[in-house]
């Protein structure tokens, strides 16, 4: 089972760096598994921890992915050389212990040494569940058929015209604005679409 969190890390001078990432589980250990190049990749391996964030605010999920908004509050974190998001609901700190090495997608394997809950978790909402499959969707512009893409977010636009809140339609509009200018830099000559999409 592979669950959508926030990772967040910091660079050696502290820099944070706030990234959208699938985690599995494993006991008391993560494994994440970054694509390179990785800003979070290169975090991990420098300061050998990371700290993963849960949050029903998908804003960060679209803004990160779209590049419309990539910094959020941070506080540091407790246990480990990192930071956590300000927000989140709850947040897990982890320390690297494990690395196996690949040229295209490292496997990271860290254990958790300290969790805090900062808020209750109020329920579930159809439309945080669709901008997340939305910001998928844009990280993954450059490899999925178009047609594929528009099938997808014509679904998942069912769910925000039903469920969204204001947070919820700030985040789908980032995400579909984010296909429009990926489409328009295919488009154009030397328009450099993957940009948008790399993180």
């Amino acid at each position: 089972m592979i669950h959508e969190t926030i990772v967040t890390t910091a660079a050696c001078d502290g820099r944070p760096h706030i990234a959208p990432m699938g985690a599995r589980y494993e006991e008391d250990c993560v494994i994440l598994s970054p694509f390179r190049p990785s800003v979070t990749l290169d975090n991990i391996l420098a300061s050998h921890c990371a700290v993963l964030n849960f949050t029903t605010d998908v804003r960060v999920f679209a803004g990160c992915v779209t590049h419309c908004a990539s910094e959020w509050p941070t506080l540091a974190a407790s246990r480990v050389a990192g930071v956590r998001l300000a927000a989140s609901l709850a947040h897990a700190e982890y320390e690297l212990v494990d690395v196996r090495d690949d040229k295209e997608r490292p496997v990271l394997r860290l254990q958790c040494v300290h969790r805090e809950t900062h808020a209750p978790f109020a329920g579930f909402n159809r439309a945080q569940a669709a901008v997340v499959e939305g910001a998928i969707l844009v990280s993954r512009l450059f490899m999925l058929p178009p047609e594929k893409v528009d099938r997808e977010m014509a679904y998942l636009q069912i769910a925000i015209d039903k469920t969204a809140g204001e947070a919820e339609r700030i985040a789908w509009g980032w995400l579909t604005a984010a296909i429009a200018r990926y489409r328009e830099g295919l488009g154009s000559a030397g328009g450099s679409s993957a940009e948008l999409v790399s993180h």
